[in-house]
């Protein structure tokens, strides 16, 4: 039998039509997260953090804490120097935040060494907090190999990481090369079982910031070993995946489930009236009734 996931609703950010933070609406998520998967990462990928301002970063990490609790906020402090990601970072746990991510230095090319000094700088900015790397090769243009991974974490004294895109994919490359305690996480959405197979810590999924409930459902199958309602609940997570992985479609369905506006800042996708269609038989088919904001879609 597996342990329990870790699991934590990667969210994203809600915006007026005109564009404005909507704070009102992140509220609402982050207590939907409270109640669900019980944790929450602000301000990541999903989050479309390189459209927020440091002031609306910390307003949403503010928000969250007051939702969740600061055990249970991963706050993104990410940035491309570690001069910005320090500044934010001392703010995020000046707001009370006690765990932070900060995605590795992108655009320009890093090494190793470039790497850990990244994270150290950051580190000894905020003593005692957790800080998690956040490894996603794809968008970053920086790869970072399990055991680069490794020396990072021992130099720079990380709790742990995020893995995304190939680097989730190799999930069980890390949790090999990385010490014992290290909180490896995935953001595979459709890998839930590798995650637990692999002996990852958990999984930051951007999918379950519009259906956390399967998210939720499909681990507690998984620790408890009932392969039938594993299977079950995997299906369904496959289901949400084939209809379409991107913000876009989250808040779409967030949407319909009466939480947010489908606005976004940066370029989400526009969700066409097919998809809408599968979204919105999602949100009927896969939100228990009586889960926070379960809202039908009317039309």
């Amino acid at each position: 039998m597996a342990g329990q996931l870790d699991l934590i609703m990667a969210a994203v950010t809600p915006f007026t039509d005109s564009g404005d933070l909507d704070l009102p609406a992140a509220r609402r998520l982050y207590e939907l997260a409270a109640a669900t998967t019980g944790s929450v990462l602000v301000a990541g990928t999903t989050g479309e953090f390189p459209a927020l301002d440091d002031g609306e970063r910390l307003a949403l990490f503010e928000a969250a804490l007051d939702r969740a609790g600061p055990g249970h906020v991963i706050a993104h402090i990410g940035a491309a120097d570690s001069r910005h990601a320090r500044r934010l970072a001392a703010s995020a746990v000046s707001a009370g935040a006690t765990r932070l991510a900060a995605i590795t230095p992108y655009y320009l090319p890093a090494s190793t060494g470039e790497i850990i000094a990244y994270y150290s700088e950051i580190a000894a900015a905020v003593p005692g907090a957790e800080l998690y790397a956040y490894v996603y090769p794809e968008r970053t243009g920086v790869d970072v190999t399990p055991q680069q991974l490794a020396d990072v974490a021992a130099a720079a004294g990380l709790a742990g990481a995020k893995l995304s895109g190939t680097a989730g994919a190799r999930v069980r490359e890390y949790v090999r090369a990385l010490p014992a305690g290290f909180r490896a996480y995935t953001g595979a959405d459709g890998h839930v079982a590798l995650a637990a197979e692999a002996g990852a810590t958990g999984v930051i999924s951007g999918v379950s910031t519009a259906f956390p409930e399967v998210f939720v459902r499909l681990a507690g199958a998984l620790a408890a070993g009932d392969a039938e309602q594993a299977a079950a609940a995997q299906a369904d997570v496959e289901r949400i995946v084939a209809a379409g992985r991107d913000i876009g479609h989250f808040k779409h369905a967030l949407a319909l489930r009466g939480i947010m506006g489908p606005a976004g800042r940066m370029t989400v996708g526009t969700v066409d009236a097919a998809d809408a269609a599968a979204v919105a038989d999602l949100v009927r088919d896969l939100v228990p009734a009586g889960s926070p904001h379960a809202a039908a879609p009317t039309g």
